[in-house]
């Protein structure tokens, strides 16, 4: 064993003056790797130098004279201990510190009333606000909803290491006892992302959610009701021309199987967006459904416009066209019309909520459009706003299938007219009629 306890204060002095009158660091040892570096300003660091998996290494044991020589060659018969047991004191030192900082970041957010580091609620919020920003601000909402209604009322103090497979499915089984098997699904899909995020900042070694996949069974998916039958869908017609509400729901309802759009696209229409004269409707990206990204950076929807619709809505301009919304709500021309407004329509004219809603427009125009009036699928599904099966079309073709939907609309519209007249008939397209404005 290499001689150790060679120094002596003497020895340091000594070191001292001679770094200041060289003007230079002198270095000297004290054996076991302990070395003091004196400086010129009169000053010295004691360092450690070691060997750790064949790999040299080098650690500060403190500063002369706040550190004297017996305390440093404590340090130092410290680290040599735990290089015998198999740890590298540097990687002890950094493990140390961070320890003590989790435990000052702990006691400031319990006095602040928070959840410390390594719990559940810590990671989850950490989580969500580092993936809101790539989140349109509507599934932001619905995912911090889900963790503060579903997960942290009962696992939000637990530390993530410490959260097991059957403790997580005991809570995913509380919501689906309630019947929402699906927020129960999801909410076992967020916990599994939170945990993930645990384990990439060290807060927990892995991911229990992986043990639960099967776990929660998905119901069979229910399609979104709509009228299908041509008859019904005449009579729906017929209704929606004998409306007796206010013009703005009754052009709202009239409008909505011509276009094809999402409820909340329909209500939120701008007059800004549409050219009556090229008959012609732009719906900005940003109001479409679909990821941040594509709402940010995609192109717009363009809706062809049937004679009938542009019929509509200079029929309407007159009352709103002053405003920013060509539906506008009763109550304020600041706001559109709410969902409710056309969905109380329909049920007052005797549509039940299992039998059509404002979103089984689109499910009946693309039913039928298949079926009885031969369209390609994927003309219809262009015009739904749905992805196109062809990369390419997607990436260079901005305007899909445009002249073919155009066409497709006016003979969606014409067949719609057919219903309304035809009163108890199986209604077949009559080829070669177009509707005039």
């Amino acid at each position: 064993m290499a001689t150790t306890g060679t120094l002596s204060e003497k020895a340091i002095k000594s070191a001292i003056k001679a770094a200041a009158a060289a003007g230079k660091p002198k270095r000297i040892s004290d054996g076991g790797g302990l070395y003091f570096e004196a400086r010129p300003t009169g000053a010295g660091w004691w360092r450690l130098r070691y060997w750790s998996g064949g790999k040299e290494g080098m650690l500060s044991l403190g500063i002369y004279p706040d550190v004297p020589l017996k305390l440093a060659r404590e340090r130092r018969d410290e680290a040599r201990g735990r290089l015998a047991a198999g740890t590298n004191p540097s990687d002890a030192r950094k493990a140390d510190k961070t320890a003590r900082v989790l435990q000052a970041e702990a006691e400031r957010l319990a006095a602040a009333g928070l959840p410390g580091p390594g719990t559940f609620e810590h990671a989850a919020r950490q989580w969500h606000a580092r993936m809101a920003p790539n989140w349109s601000p509507a599934h932001a909402g619905k995912m911090l909803a889900l963790l503060e209604n579903d997960l942290l009322p009962y696992i939000g103090t637990a530390r993530l290491i410490e959260l097991t497979a059957p403790e997580l499915l005991k809570h995913a089984r509380r919501v689906e006892a309630r019947g929402a098997v699906e927020t129960a699904y999801r909410a076992l899909g967020v916990a599994g992302a939170v945990f993930r995020y645990g384990v990439q900042h060290g807060y927990c070694n892995s991911d229990p959610t992986r043990d639960l996949k099967g776990a929660i069974v998905l119901p069979v998916t229910k399609h979104r009701t709509a009228l299908t039958d041509p008859v019904r869908v005449g009579e729906l017609m017929r209704a929606i021309d004998g409306y007796q509400g206010t013009p703005v729901v009754r052009a709202a309802l009239a409008l909505a199987p011509l276009v094809f759009l999402r409820p909340g696209e329909l209500r939120h229409a701008e007059w800004a967006e549409f050219d009556l004269e090229g008959a012609t409707w732009t719906v900005p990206a940003a109001r479409m459904k679909g990821r941040l990204k594509a709402k940010l950076t995609g192109a717009p929807h363009t809706v062809p416009l049937a004679p009938q619709a542009v019929a509509i809505l200079k029929d309407l301009k007159p009352l709103t066209g002053r405003g920013r919304f060509v539906f506008p709500s009763p109550l304020t021309a600041e706001r559109p019309l709410s969902d409710n407004g056309v969905l109380s329509a329909l049920r007052r004219m005797g549509f039940a909520k299992d039998e059509m809603t404002g979103h089984g427009f689109r499910a009946m125009a693309r039913t039928i459009l298949a079926e009885r009036l031969g369209v390609a699928p994927e003309v219809i599904e262009a015009q739904l706003a749905h992805r196109v099966p062809d990369a390419l079309g997607r990436a260079y073709n901005r305007t899909l299938f445009l002249e073919q939907r155009r066409d497709m609309m006016c003979r969606w519209a014409d067949y719609l007219d057919q219903l309304r007249l035809d009163v108890g008939a199986r209604v077949e397209p009559r080829k070669g009629k177009r509707a005039t404005a």
